[in-house]
């Protein structure tokens, strides 16, 4: 499934290391937003990642899920990549 995931993370170097764990997974959309293919398992391997490194009382992670549908009407404006707008999915 498409997944929009969004950080806001307050210390520098967990900040990098997040980007950099999250770059395996998708494309950078904008600085803290990666656009990503995920499964159930990956979005669980998120979730951990970020019980074990982050501090959730001061950092956010949020993950959106977005049908293939809805993400075909985004509409983007300005500089910025995202991922194919594919209304299929390999099972």
């Amino acid at each position: 499934m498409l997944c929009v995931i969004t950080y806001d993370i307050v210390d520098n170097r967990t900040r990098t290391r997040f980007h950099k764990f999250l770059k395996e997974m998708g494309i950078n959309a904008q600085k803290s937003v990666f656009e990503c293919r995920l499964d159930d398992k990956e979005i669980s391997n998120i979730r951990r990642y970020c019980r074990k490194h982050l501090d959730l009382d001061e950092d956010s992670v949020r993950i959106y899920r977005v049908c293939s549908r809805c993400y075909a009407r985004a509409v983007i404006q300005g500089q910025g990549i995202s991922l194919p707008n594919l209304d299929w999915e390999v099972i």
